[in-house]
Protein backbone atom coordinates (compact mmCIF):
# COMPACT_ATOMS: atom_id res chain seq x y z
CA UNK A 1 0.00 0.00 0.00
CA UNK A 2 1.26 3.37 -0.72
CA UNK A 3 0.73 6.06 1.35
CA UNK A 4 0.15 8.94 -0.11
CA UNK A 5 1.57 12.09 1.17
CA UNK A 6 -0.32 14.60 0.93
CA UNK A 7 1.68 18.60 0.84
CA UNK A 8 0.47 21.66 2.08
CA UNK A 9 -0.21 24.35 -0.18
CA UNK A 10 2.68 26.88 0.07
CA UNK A 11 0.31 29.97 -0.37
CA UNK A 12 -0.86 30.50 2.88
CA UNK A 13 2.63 31.30 4.48
CA UNK A 14 3.59 33.28 2.04
CA UNK A 15 0.25 35.56 1.67
CA UNK A 16 0.64 35.81 5.55
CA UNK A 17 5.22 36.90 4.80
CA UNK A 18 3.26 39.42 3.13
CA UNK A 19 0.88 41.15 5.29
CA UNK A 20 3.09 41.20 7.76
CA UNK A 21 5.52 42.98 5.52
CA UNK A 22 2.79 45.31 4.63
CA UNK A 23 1.80 45.67 8.22
CA UNK A 24 5.55 46.45 8.75
CA UNK A 25 5.89 49.28 6.01
CA UNK A 26 2.30 50.55 7.22
CA UNK A 27 3.71 51.13 10.83
CA UNK A 28 6.64 52.58 9.58
CA UNK A 29 6.11 54.89 6.40
CA UNK A 30 2.06 55.49 7.29
CA UNK A 31 3.28 58.32 10.30
CA UNK A 32 5.95 59.75 7.92
CA UNK A 33 2.84 60.05 5.68
CA UNK A 34 0.17 61.47 7.80
CA UNK A 35 2.53 64.28 9.13
CA UNK A 36 3.46 65.46 5.26
CA UNK A 37 -0.47 65.64 5.01
CA UNK A 38 -1.34 67.10 7.74
CA UNK A 39 1.67 69.72 7.00
CA UNK A 40 0.79 70.42 3.52
CA UNK A 41 -3.30 70.39 3.95
CA UNK A 42 -3.09 71.95 7.42
CA UNK A 43 -5.44 69.32 9.40
CA UNK A 44 -5.59 68.65 12.33
CA UNK A 45 -2.90 71.55 13.44
CA UNK A 46 -3.33 72.45 17.06
CA UNK A 47 -5.17 75.87 17.13
CA UNK A 48 -3.77 76.75 20.37
CA UNK A 49 -0.32 78.26 21.42
CA UNK A 50 1.34 79.42 24.09
CA UNK A 51 2.54 82.68 24.19
CA UNK A 52 0.59 86.17 24.07
CA UNK A 53 2.68 88.20 21.27
CA UNK A 54 2.91 88.02 17.62
CA UNK A 55 5.73 85.33 16.36
CA UNK A 56 8.52 86.42 14.13
CA UNK A 57 9.81 83.20 12.90
CA UNK A 58 11.16 85.31 9.21
CA UNK A 59 14.89 85.83 10.64
CA UNK A 60 14.57 89.58 11.16
CA UNK A 61 17.43 90.97 13.25
CA UNK A 62 18.20 94.46 14.92
CA UNK A 63 19.99 95.70 11.82
CA UNK A 64 16.77 94.33 9.71
CA UNK A 65 14.48 96.89 12.24
CA UNK A 66 16.70 99.95 11.53
CA UNK A 67 18.02 100.26 15.71
CA UNK A 68 21.20 101.73 15.10
CA UNK A 69 24.13 101.60 17.40
CA UNK A 70 23.32 98.25 19.06
CA UNK A 71 26.36 96.32 20.68
CA UNK A 72 24.18 93.22 21.30
CA UNK A 73 25.53 91.10 24.23
CA UNK A 74 24.84 87.56 24.51
CA UNK A 75 21.76 88.45 26.97
CA UNK A 76 17.94 88.42 26.01
CA UNK A 77 16.60 91.99 25.11
CA UNK A 78 13.23 93.46 25.65
CA UNK A 79 13.82 96.64 23.23
CA UNK A 80 11.24 99.29 22.83
CA UNK A 81 10.47 100.86 19.72
CA UNK A 82 8.65 104.15 18.46
CA UNK A 83 8.31 105.59 15.01
CA UNK A 84 7.51 109.40 16.07
CA UNK A 85 8.27 111.38 19.45
CA UNK A 86 8.47 108.67 22.51
CA UNK A 87 4.99 110.09 23.72
CA UNK A 88 2.81 108.91 26.81
CA UNK A 89 1.87 105.78 25.58
CA UNK A 90 5.76 105.08 24.66
CA UNK A 91 6.76 106.20 28.28
CA UNK A 92 4.10 103.43 29.57
CA UNK A 93 5.82 100.86 27.54
CA UNK A 94 9.47 101.62 28.76
CA UNK A 95 8.17 101.41 32.28
CA UNK A 96 6.55 98.09 31.51
CA UNK A 97 9.68 96.87 30.31
CA UNK A 98 11.84 97.46 33.02
CA UNK A 99 8.99 95.93 35.55
CA UNK A 100 9.33 93.09 33.68
CA UNK A 101 13.09 93.00 33.82
CA UNK A 102 12.72 93.35 37.64
CA UNK A 103 9.94 90.93 37.51
CA UNK A 104 12.45 88.19 36.38
CA UNK A 105 14.37 88.14 39.54
CA UNK A 106 17.41 85.72 39.54
CA UNK A 107 16.97 85.83 35.79
CA UNK A 108 17.25 89.27 35.61
CA UNK A 109 21.64 89.02 34.41
CA UNK A 110 19.82 87.75 31.44
CA UNK A 111 18.49 89.99 30.05
CA UNK A 112 17.98 94.16 29.73
CA UNK A 113 15.22 96.37 28.64
CA UNK A 114 16.33 99.27 25.78
CA UNK A 115 14.59 101.72 23.58
CA UNK A 116 14.82 102.54 19.92
CA UNK A 117 13.32 105.91 19.25
CA UNK A 118 14.23 108.15 16.51
CA UNK A 119 13.36 111.36 19.29
CA UNK A 120 12.57 112.20 22.66
CA UNK A 121 10.81 114.48 24.21
CA UNK A 122 12.54 117.80 25.97
CA UNK A 123 13.28 116.98 29.66
CA UNK A 124 12.21 112.87 29.01
CA UNK A 125 15.86 111.96 28.30
CA UNK A 126 17.04 113.47 31.29
CA UNK A 127 14.32 111.44 33.04
CA UNK A 128 15.62 108.64 32.06
CA UNK A 129 19.03 108.81 32.59
CA UNK A 130 17.81 109.32 36.56
CA UNK A 131 15.01 107.05 36.70
CA UNK A 132 16.40 104.43 34.46
CA UNK A 133 20.03 104.11 34.94
CA UNK A 134 19.92 100.28 33.42
CA UNK A 135 17.91 101.47 30.12
CA UNK A 136 19.98 101.06 26.83
CA UNK A 137 18.98 103.43 24.46
CA UNK A 138 19.36 102.99 20.51
CA UNK A 139 18.63 104.98 17.46
CA UNK A 140 16.07 104.38 14.71
CA UNK A 141 16.64 104.60 11.47
CA UNK A 142 12.84 104.75 9.99
CA UNK A 143 12.91 104.11 6.48
CA UNK A 144 14.21 100.77 7.54
CA UNK A 145 12.07 100.28 10.35
CA UNK A 146 9.15 101.21 8.16
CA UNK A 147 9.96 99.03 5.47
CA UNK A 148 10.10 96.06 8.09
CA UNK A 149 7.14 96.72 10.46
CA UNK A 150 5.35 97.30 7.18
CA UNK A 151 2.36 99.38 8.42
CA UNK A 152 2.73 98.48 12.14
CA UNK A 153 1.71 101.71 14.03
CA UNK A 154 2.72 103.22 17.90
CA UNK A 155 4.83 101.67 20.01
CA UNK A 156 5.92 98.22 20.03
CA UNK A 157 7.65 95.76 22.33
CA UNK A 158 9.73 93.01 20.69
CA UNK A 159 11.85 90.21 22.60
CA UNK A 160 15.28 89.55 21.08
CA UNK A 161 17.53 86.95 21.08
CA UNK A 162 21.26 87.04 22.42
CA UNK A 163 22.11 86.73 18.59
CA UNK A 164 20.34 89.83 17.82
CA UNK A 165 16.96 87.51 16.34
CA UNK A 166 13.32 88.97 16.70
CA UNK A 167 11.61 86.67 18.69
CA UNK A 168 8.44 87.79 20.14
CA UNK A 169 6.48 91.64 19.15
CA UNK A 170 3.76 93.18 21.70
CA UNK A 171 1.93 96.02 20.68
CA UNK A 172 0.99 99.17 23.58
CA UNK A 173 -2.09 97.44 24.44
CA UNK A 174 -0.08 93.82 25.33
CA UNK A 175 -0.84 92.65 29.30
CA UNK A 176 3.19 93.13 31.19
CA UNK A 177 2.09 90.34 32.99
CA UNK A 178 1.53 88.10 29.86
CA UNK A 179 4.69 89.72 28.27
CA UNK A 180 6.69 88.49 31.58
CA UNK A 181 5.46 84.82 31.59
CA UNK A 182 6.47 85.03 27.85
CA UNK A 183 10.01 85.95 28.29
CA UNK A 184 9.82 83.32 31.47
CA UNK A 185 9.33 80.76 29.37
CA UNK A 186 11.87 81.83 26.43
CA UNK A 187 14.69 81.96 28.87
CA UNK A 188 13.63 78.51 30.52
CA UNK A 189 13.91 76.78 27.33
CA UNK A 190 17.00 78.65 26.45
CA UNK A 191 20.67 77.32 26.92
CA UNK A 192 21.73 80.35 25.57
CA UNK A 193 21.96 84.24 27.19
Amino acid sequence: MTQSLVMPDAAPPRRRGRLQLLLILMVVIGPMLLASAMYHWSFWVPEGRSYHGALLGNGQGLADLGVQGTQQEAIWQLLVTVPAECGEECQQMVYVARQIHIGLNREAGRASHALAASALPEGYAARLEREYPQLRRYGLDLDAYGKATQGLDGVQLWIVDPHGNLVLRYDATANGKQILNDLRHLLKLSNIG
